[in-house]
């Protein structure tokens, strides 16, 4: 018998060779496709309620603040406090307590550009002033004011506020709170009307030619002992001394005992010539 094998087609056999890798890449791609919607399913069904929905990027007093700032703040200082150049400088790491002192004295908004911010009425209320503080301090690391220092005064030692008060306090503010005159049109204010808030305030943050009192030069305790001394003795109307001559200290006691002197010795110088 002869060779009948036949030849054998190798249409199908083509189209199938290349249809092939197309079908495997294909439900390679369908495979990926339903491991992701499996994967996103699985997490949105576990993930807790609470990471879906944004997190607010300030505290309700900070957003409070926000708003102030925004309309009262943002003219010299500039959006997101990063100051103004020739308006203001930038409030960024400033700290709650720069705010406290500086918003809570009526010193800002400031009405011009002086030697010294003049202390003025309040603009804010006491609750406007911490929303603007808190929102300043959001947007750095700075110096706060704790929120218990009216209970540290309270327990606070007197004899040795007095103390520190007149070895860090008198040169500038006088032995009786009164203030006094600086160079370049500047000037130390009256402690008088300062608030235990506003006193903390200023040592933490150093207002003006104020050096800064932070908790390594005096401690927590030390501050409370000097706010309590400044509002139990200085404020207050009690003179044990007698009369106060002003409470400018021990220059007009000298003054007004040397005219005192003088005038006395004229007397007596006269009466002694008139007896001769």
């Amino acid at each position: 018998m002869g060779n009948t094998s036949r030849p054998v087609s190798a249409g199908p056999r083509g189209r199938g060779s290349s249809a092939g890798p197309v079908r495997r890449r294909f439900s390679a791609a369908v495979r990926l496709m339903v491991a992701l919607l499996l994967a996103g399913g699985v997490y949105a069904f576990f993930a807790p309620a609470a990471r879906a929905q944004e997190e607010p990027r300030l505290s309700p007093a900070a957003a409070e603040g926000e708003a102030l700032y925004e309309v009262s703040c943002i003219t010299c200082h500039g959006r997101s406090a990063g100051g103004v150049e020739g308006r203001g400088p930038s409030l960024i790491n400033v700290g709650g307590a720069s705010v406290e002192f500086q918003v809570g004295t009526g010193r800002m908004p400031l009405a011009r550009q002086e030697a010294q911010a003049q202390r003025k009425p309040q603009l804010f209320t006491d609750e406007e002033v911490r929303q603007l503080a808190a929102y300043i301090d959001s947007l750095g690391v700075g110096p706060v004011v704790p929120d218990d220092i009216g209970a540290r005064v309270e327990d606070a030692d007197l004899a040795r506020g007095g103390e520190l008060f007149r070895v860090n306090c008198s040169q500038c503010h006088a032995f009786g709170g009164g203030g006094g005159a600086l160079s370049s049109g500047k000037y130390a204010p009256s402690l008088h009307p300062a608030s235990d808030r506003i006193i903390y305030a200023a040592m933490l943050s150093g207002p003006q030619n104020m050096p800064i009192f932070g908790d390594n030069t005096l401690t927590p305790e030390q501050k409370a002992d000097i706010i309590a001394y400044i509002q139990r003795v200085i404020q207050s109307d009690h003179d044990p001394g007698g009369f106060n001559l002003g409470r400018y200290g021990p220059s007009t006691e000298g003054l007004a005992v040397f005219l005192v002197g003088i005038v006395a010795l004229v007397f007596a110088s006269l009466w002694i010539a008139g007896k001769s």
